[in-house]
């Protein structure tokens, strides 16, 4: 297991779709292992594989204190989504020193490839659903900040590029 280097925004990998996993094989349960061991060097919550430069449809997510909830999934997709929205601070290792407070469903419903190779329907809650919608974001070549107003988005990329210079 190795911990993999995370893309720095504003590298174009971030910004394209990624590709759906055709089946579950020794190669993305390898994967998995090395982005669980990035995603706790972070530390964060969850990690996509496009963020670390893996264009597949992959992510993991532990949104538990005990950090013993490792949920690996592959190609999600959003069945149902709470019409209760939950604020939570955001972040991602791609644009470090910054974060916003984005508003997403509170609760989700997802259907996805677990490790096992097996699709399953799972009820996401809270900051799981946060992180869980966050990574589909990235799947999708999308960051955290593309849900703030122009504005605000505008503000958070100037101060991100202050913290990295």
């Amino acid at each position: 297991m190795t911990v993999r280097t995370c893309l720095r925004w504003p590298d174009l990998r971030l910004r394209k779709p990624a590709a759906e996993v055709p089946e579950i094989t020794d190669e993305i349960r390898a994967l998995w292992d090395d982005m669980i061991d990035t995603m706790d060097a972070m530390p964060g919550v969850g990690l996509a594989a496009p963020q670390i430069g893996v264009l597949l449809r992959v992510a993991v997510v532990d949104a538990s204190d005990t950090r013993d909830r490792r949920i690996r999934i592959a190609n999600p997709v959003v069945l149902n989504a709470s019409a209760v929205m939950n604020h939570h601070e955001e972040a991602s290792p791609n644009l470090p020193g910054v974060s916003a407070r984005i508003t997403r469903p509170r609760g989700v419903s997802v259907r996805f490839i677990d490790e096992t190779g097996v699709y399953v329907r799972r009820d996401f809650v809270g900051l799981e659903a946060t992180s869980v919608q966050h990574q589909i974001d990235h799947l999708q070549g999308k960051m955290y900040f593309d849900r703030l107003s122009k504005m605000k988005r505008d503000m958070l990329l100037r101060k991100a590029r202050k913290a990295r210079a």
